[in-house]
């Protein structure tokens, strides 16, 4: 994990939006739909075994549900855990990931 000169301060939802804000003043804006399709679970994005062969599980369908946050948890300094309305609460989004979205073009 790489270590950051910043931390998380503070997140907020705004409407469809995730709004966090570090320690160095900077703030990233994140829609909800993108943070829920690119969690970084191993239920969602698979696991790797100890030769690197990837596991995927199989894709689940996405209800209306699955893109309502219900709550949205600190880890430490360094992440943030969203609680899903279809019970999903499994993927950490690092400091690095948060920015990330926030700068991708996709939903």
């Amino acid at each position: 994990m790489k270590e950051h000169d910043k931390n998380i301060k503070g997140f907020d939802r705004l409407n469809d939006l995730l709004l966090v804000n570090f320690s160095d003043g900077s703030e990233v804006i994140i829609p909800l739909k993108r943070l829920r399709d690119r969690c970084p679970c191993a239920g969602c994005e698979g696991e790797s075994d100890a030769l690197g062969n990837l596991y995927k599980p199989p894709e689940q369908p996405k209800t209306d549900s699955s893109y309502e946050l219900v709550q949205v948890l600190p880890v430490g300094y360094y992440g943030l855990k969203p609680l899903w309305a279809d019970n999903h609460t499994t993927g950490i989004f690092t400091i690095d990931l948060l920015i990330q979205l926030s700068e991708s073009e996709d939903n």
